[in-house]
C-alpha cells in the first residue's frame, strides 16, 4: 500500500458494499495494488503530433520521457503510451507506431518502477512494448486482433480490454444501443472470453467500458451513471473519462475547461467500483482519488487533527 498517512484499517462494518473483483490483490511489474481498497491512478502521456487533448506537446522523445517520469512524481501509479490516436484518420503503419512508444517505454523503465502501459491494438507493437518493458497493454479495440492475446499470453503483461464497435481509426457515425451498459457489458465479457481461451490468466485481465469510444455524449453519460453491470463482470474496471467530449458537451466546455467535469465523472465512477482512472491531469486527479477513497472508508485520512481534543487555531 502508497497511503503511508495510514493510521489503522478503516472499520469493515462502515465499508460500502464494494464489488467483488477477481484477484483483487494484482502484482503488475513492480507494484502491488489491493484493488479492494485502493485506485489506481493511470496517466495519459500521448507521442502523437495530433492527440485529441494536448495537441503534440509531448511527441518529441524527450517531452514524452518527462511527462512520465513528472507524473510519476505528482503521485500517479502508472502511465499510458500512446503512439497512435483513436480518432478516425490514416493509418499509422506499425513500425512507425514503434519508433514512437519502444523508446518511451526504454528510458521511463530505466529511470522508474512505475507501471507502464502501451496503447495500441497491434500485436507486433504490443511485443515491442513489452520486451521494451512495458506491464500492461491497452487495447481500445477489445481484442479486435486475436494475434494481440497470443501476445500478451505468451508473456507476464496484463491486457486492458475495451469496448469499441468499429474497426481502429474508422468513423461510426451513428452509434445506437438498446441498453448501453448492458450491451457494453456484454461485449466485454465475450472479449475477456476470447482473452481467457488464448491463455492469458483472469488475473491480468482488466475491462474499459470506453467512455466516448463509438458512443455519444448520452450513451457516455449513462455509463458513468449506470457503470454497474461493467464492474460486475468482477474485473478491476478502468474509466477513461478525462477531458473527454461527452464532458465538454456537458458543460458547453473546451478542451482545457473541463477538468472540474472529469474529476467529478471519475469519483462517480469510483464510488460504483471503478478502480482505475485515466487521467490527463494528474496532481488534480491524484488528490480526487485520494479523497474518494477516503470518503468511501477505503483508507483513513492522512491524519486526523480536527476535533480530536487538540486546540484547533
Amino acid at each position: 500500500m502508497r497511503h503511508d498517512g495510514d493510521m489503522t484499517e478503516p472499520s469493515r462494518h462502515d465499508l460500502p458494499e464494494l464489488p467483488t473483483i477477481a484477484a483483487a490483490v494484482r502484482q503488475i511489474g513492480a507494484r502491488r495494488f489491493d484493488f479492494s481498497r485502493e485506485v489506481a491512478v493511470m496517466a495519459v502521456v500521448n507521442r502523437t503530433p495530433d492527440s485529441f487533448y494536448d495537441r503534440g506537446r509531448t511527441f518529441a522523445l524527450d517531452s514524452a520521457v518527462t511527462a512520465c517520469l513528472d507524473a510519476a512524481s505528482s503521485g500517479a501509479d502508472w502511465v499510458d503510451i500512446g503512439g497512435a490516436p483513436f480518432a478516425p484518420g490514416p493509418e499509422i503503419p506499425a513500425d512507425e507506431e514503434s519508433d514512437r512508444v519502444v523508446p518511451v517505454v526504454e528510458a521511463v523503465r530505466a529511470a522508474s518502477d512505475i507501471v507502464i502501459s502501451v496503447d495500441t491494438f497491434r500485436a507486433d507493437v504490443a511485443r515491442r512494448s513489452i520486451l521494451a518493458g512495458a506491464d500492461i497493454i491497452n487495447d481500445t479495440t477489445g481484442l479486435a486482433d486475436p494475434e494481440l492475446a497470443r501476445v500478451v499470453a505468451d508473456s507476464d503483461a496484463s491486457i486492458v480490454i475495451t469496448h469499441s464497435l468499429a474497426a481502429p481509426r474508422t468513423p461510426l457515425a451513428s452509434p445506437t444501443y438498446r441498453d448501453v451498459s448492458i450491451e457494453v457489458a456484454e461485449f466485454l465479457e465475450r472479449r475477456v472470453e476470447r482473452a481467457l481461451g488464448a491463455g492469458i490468466p483472469e488475473e491480468r485481465i482488466i475491462v474499459d467500458p470506453g467512455h466516448d469510444l463509438n458512443k455519444n455524449t448520452l450513451h457516455s453519460l449513462e455509463l458513468t451513471r449506470r457503470l454497474g453491470p461493467i464492474v460486475d463482470l468482477g474485473y478491476p474496471t478502468l474509466v477513461a473519462v478525462s477531458n473527454k467530449d461527452f464532458i465538454g458537451e456537458s458543460l458547453d466546455a473546451d478542451r482545457g475547461d473541463r477538468v472540474e467535469g472529469s474529476l467529478v465523472a471519475a469519483a462517480l465512477c469510483i464510488a460504483q467500483g471503478a478502480r482505475i482512472v485515466r487521467m490527463h491531469n494528474v496532481r488534480e486527479s491524484v488528490a480526487a482519488v485520494r479523497m474518494a477513497e477516503a470518503i468511501l472508508g477505503m483508507r483513513q485520512p492522512a491524519y486526523l487533527r480536527h476535533n480530536m481534543g487538540e486546540r484547533n487555531d
